[in-house]
């Protein structure tokens, strides 16, 4: 079978395995609702999908049945996403095969359950919230979670039966795979999938760019949708707020309201109007407030205003303030003019506020009928549509993630994986190694019929090329290598022998600096910093940390007493100027690691753990760790040597001295480091003092 009929016929038992699974998922969740039972035997097909053809497939499963079902129940769409993590899961324990022993079957129902049960409890709990009913949470988790159980319990038993029902032949011919070159064994895929020297996978590269692309996209989709969402629904509270403050109008009679204000109830039709009043307000479950004022300067005089559970409303004639929010359109309202509905969070609240005026015969405004809508129940409303969008955004996006990781898995990471492994294994003993080598790479067959097959066949076919290339370049490297070294040696040399006073420092800082990165490595000091490069870099620029001192005149690097204060001054110099010089070099060369962890040692070998050194005063971690390290080695070396101005210390006495200065003058953890590999410091400090 060609590769064009294989793909069409692995394309088509997928869609075959999906109708089925989607099938058996929507004749449970009928027969559920049929009989009345609080089970929903909507997963079955989920479970038995996603066990038998892989993880995609019982994706596309949990996630197509909700939909589909959404058709006729809308909410049902929004539970989708349980059904996508009930495929996975049941993937992974089949996979793991803990399915196999009674403990994993008992896990699985319970984690399933809590996925199901417990998504479904907070979603139906966030659903009632919002529509006012006031069940309980944990009564919700109770509930879901139990028939859950026993749901579940359904689908796992059925799955059980059926894999030990069906030959392993036929199971095997059930499982999905996008095979894109020769199939792999589990150890193969398990060697493929886990890649070697590096610090990302691809696989991962590639989950990291769907994962980022998906959240990219959802998020901006969903602040777009929720933005919409409360524009709109805010747009149609204010209209439903005006609506109800002109039908509160229509009922108000105008040539009254000076006598509802001077005798309220005492007027004939005022308990009539108000009892109207009252109906209109409990006729919108969204409506808070229902209030008719008369504007004046002084305030606002209450016509009517009408109880609620929480508040009772204020007498006729009543004077009550105008709020701060209401301060623009006082004017507007002193002259019977018309507002639009207002969004305020004052003395009562966070409120939608709509005032339509009453005129009388005479075209008057008389007074306002006024309605409030809490804003609160607008979040209630919105905190519903933001929990549906991101149920269903959740679902999708874990459908997105799992199509990506199938394709690029089998079209991009096994392929890679297994080429770089071939390549990794090759043998250059001789011609016969070379020719297996080539054969193996020829058995993989990868067909992917993109970049990735153009590479495959590419590298097939200059593998002997490219073998004789990497030796080339492994020659050069070791002579740019050894050219980079020898250089670094030859410039501090051109320093050293300036200065009367150091002797072979440079060699013996460089061998400090290498034993306290070697037993800082070994006591777990700084492991995300010390890796081989860092090590290499700094034990081969080390002698350039004193390449500052070229600036130094030879009268006070030399001179055999006390240097004056200006003196030192010009001596600090050094760091500055050792930094500005390896900057140079730097800008000719750019991407020189060395170089600059030289520049570090160069100008912040004299800086202090506590802030009190040179040239800038680091404090801490401020320092370059690798100048902290040269700190440690270049005042060692400083005690143990003999100078024109000193004699050398006894070595005890340079390795007390080092230990009651960690954490004033060196970093606590290089001192440590330094001091626990005291028999191989003394080797060097003896090795160089014959």
């Amino acid at each position: 079978m060609n590769k064009k009929k294989k793909n069409e016929y692995r394309l088509w038992r997928m869609l075959i395995m999906c109708v089925v699974g989607i099938g058996i998922n929507l004749i449970g969740s009928v027969v559920a609702e049929k009989t009345g039972t609080p089970l929903y035997l909507d997963a079955n097909g989920t479970v038995l999908i996603a066990a038998m053809g892989g993880y995609l497939p019982g994706i596309i499963v949990g996630l197509f049945s909700n939909l589909i079902r959404g058709l006729w129940e809308t909410d049902v769409i929004y539970y989708s996403v349980i059904n996508v993590f009930i495929a996975i899961i049941t993937y992974l324990f089949v996979k793991k095969k803990y399915i196999k022993n009674p403990i994993g079957i008992i896990l699985l129902i319970i984690i399933m359950a809590v996925i199901g049960g417990g998504h479904g409890a907070v979603l139906s709990w966030i659903l009632n919230f919002a529509s006012n009913e006031k069940a309980s949470f944990s009564a919700h988790i109770k509930t879901d979670i139990l028939w859950d159980i026993v749901d579940k319990a359904i689908a796992i038993v059925l799955l059980v039966i059926l894999m030990k029902v069906l030959p392993k032949k036929l199971q095997d011919a059930m499982r999905i795979e996008g095979w894109q070159q020769a199939p792999l064994s589990d150890e193969e895929i398990k060697e493929a999938k886990k890649g070697h020297n590096r610090k990302i996978s691809l696989r991962t590269k590639i989950l990291l760019l769907l994962f980022m692309a998906c959240i990219a996209i959802g998020a901006a989709a969903m602040i777009i949708s929720i933005y919409l969402y409360r524009t709109y629904t805010i747009q149609q509270h204010c209209k439903l707020a005006d609506g109800t403050a002109n039908l509160v109008a229509s009922e108000i009679d105008p040539e009254m309201v000076d006598e509802y204000i001077k005798d309220g109830e005492d007027v004939p039709g005022y308990l009539e109007t108000e009892e109207q009043l009252k109906k209109i307000r409990e006729s919108s479950p969204d409506t808070e407030y229902v209030y008719v004022y008369k504007i004046q300067e002084d305030g606002c005089y209450v016509v009517f205003d009408i109880d609620t559970e929480d508040l009772e409303g204020a007498d006729p004639g009543t004077i009550i303030p105008f709020d701060e929010s209401f301060d623009e359109y006082i004017p507007t309202l002193l002259k019977g003019g018309k507002i639009d509905p207002i969004i305020s969070n004052d003395t009562y609240g966070y409120l939608i506020t709509a005032y339509s005026p009453v005129y009388n015969e005479a075209g008057e405004c008389v007074c306002y009928a006024a309605t409030d809508i809490s804003m609160d129940i607008i979040k209630n409303y919105e905190m519903t549509f933001i929990a549906k969008l991101l149920s269903l955004f959740v679902g999708f996006f874990v459908f997105v993630i799992a199509v990506g990781l199938w394709v690029s898995e089998y079209n991009i990471v096994l392929p890679v994986n297994t080429m770089a492994i071939s390549a990794s294994s090759f043998a250059y003993d001789n011609e016969t190694a070379l020719e297996e080598n080539l054969k193996h790479i020829k058995q993989l067959k990868i067909h992917t019929g993109d970049e990735i097959e153009n590479m495959y066949q590419a590298f097939s076919r200059t593998t002997e090329k490219s073998m004789n290339y990497v030796h080339d370049l492994n020659s050069k490297t070791e002579t740019i290598s050894q050219m980079q070294n020898a250089l670094i040696i030859v410039m501090a040399d051109m320093v050293e022998n300036r200065d009367e006073n150091t002797g072979d420092h440079i060699k013996k800082t460089a061998e400090y600096t290498k034993i306290i990165m070697d037993k800082m490595k070994e006591l777990g000091y700084y492991k995300g910093q010390l890796t081989t490069r860092f090590m290499n870099d700094v034990v081969n620029s080390a002698p350039l940390h004193d390449i500052g001192k070229i600036h130094v005149s030879d009268m006070i690097l030399n001179k055999p007493g006390k240097l004056t204060d200006e003196e030192f001054e010009i001596m600090k110099s050094h760091t500055t100027a050792g930094a500005d010089i390896l900057d140079q070099v730097i800008a000719k060369v750019p991407d020189s690691g060395y170089l600059k962890e030289a520049k570090n040692l160069a100008e912040f070998h004299h800086e202090k753990w506590n802030g009190k050194g040179y040239p800038k005063g680091l404090v801490g971690e401020e320092i370059p760790l690798s100048a902290r390290i040269m700190a440690v080695a270049d005042v060692f070396d400083a005690l143990v040597s003999d100078r024109c101005y000193k004699k050398a210390f006894p070595f005890e006495k340079a390795m007390s001295i080092i230990k009651e200065d960690a954490g004033t003058h060196f970093d606590p953890l290089v001192a440590d480091a330094f001091i626990q590999a005291e028999d191989e410091v003394r080797k060097v400090a003896e090795k160089h003092s014959k």
